[in-house]
């Protein structure tokens, strides 16, 4: 089942992004699936459970909700991405909509998980606040974030991207360092959630060779669409230049990277 809510802040602007190039995005995400793992292995996932995956992308962490027994349910900005979840996980109940307006009524899961996806709200604490609200009570919220820049091989990508992207305005607040001991937490208390664990994981993105990286690292949040068709060659060519330093004799790549997570709750 596919349903469509209005679209009206973060998702008017990421979805068409995201949705840009959907299946080379799921060339990277369906290798997620360790840290997914290492999610479900932490909080646990039960027969009969009603899980909702906020940002849920081609539907890689449902699926493997779904394989253990659950009722699934994913929300993303994205009709492209969200059609790829469905080909992927047809049971699962999927909307394109709002993270900070979720469509569903209050206590309504077991389990809420937002995997690299919060940090993508206009307003990340009401994207919590309404993970909360929807969870049931003493349900865990996943939240997972990027680790630190120098445990993240693909910074070298992201500092190539940024000089081809326009400057934020001078008087923005920077990004807030969401790995950093505390940060993440005070925003889910400010949620309305309280913190339960926090954990680390470290995986690798692994591609064939130039083409395929090239493809994979211009799709997420629609690099090429934003740095436009004219320039979209010399920031691949400048991508795979960056990281050379990965490539293996044979011409494979692979990319380590470490993701934080925060487990909370909501209050009973």
């Amino acid at each position: 089942m596919t349903a469509t809510t209005r679209s009206t802040g973060s998702a008017r602007r990421w979805g068409p992004l995201w949705g840009a190039r959907p299946h080379d995005w799921a060339t990277s995400e369906y290798q997620q699936v360790p840290t997914y793992e290492e999610a479900i292995r932490r909080v646990g996932i039960r027969r009969g459970e009603r899980v909702l995956d906020v940002g849920c992308g081609a539907g890689a962490f449902l699926r493997l909700a779904a394989d253990r027994g659950a009722h699934v349910f994913g929300l993303d900005a994205s009709e492209a991405l969200i059609e790829l979840a469905r080909s992927r996980v047809p049971e699962a109940e999927l909307r394109v909509g709002e993270m900070e307006e979720l469509p569903y009524a209050d206590g309504s899961f077991d389990l809420v998980t937002g995997f690299n996806s919060f940090f993508f709200a206009a307003d990340m604490v009401a994207a919590l606040r309404e993970a909360s609200r929807v969870a049931k009570p003493g349900a865990p919220v996943v939240i997972q974030v990027w680790g630190p820049p120098e445990r993240n091989q693909l910074e070298a990508m992201k500092k190539v991207v940024r000089q081809f992207l326009p400057s934020p305005p001078a008087d923005a607040p920077s990004p807030p360092p969401l790995w950093r001991p505390g940060v993440l937490e005070a925003m889910a208390r400010e949620a309305g959630l309280a913190p339960d664990m926090t954990f680390d994981v470290s995986w690798a993105f692994e591609y064939s060779d130039d083409e395929e990286l090239g493809r994979a690292m211009l799709a997420p949040m629609g690099i090429a669409e934003l740095v436009g068709q004219s320039r979209e060659h010399e920031v691949r060519a400048r991508i795979v230049e960056a990281l050379a330093p990965y490539r293996a004799p044979g011409g494979h790549y692979r990319l380590e990277n470490e993701f934080h997570f925060l487990v909370a709750r909501r209050p009973r």
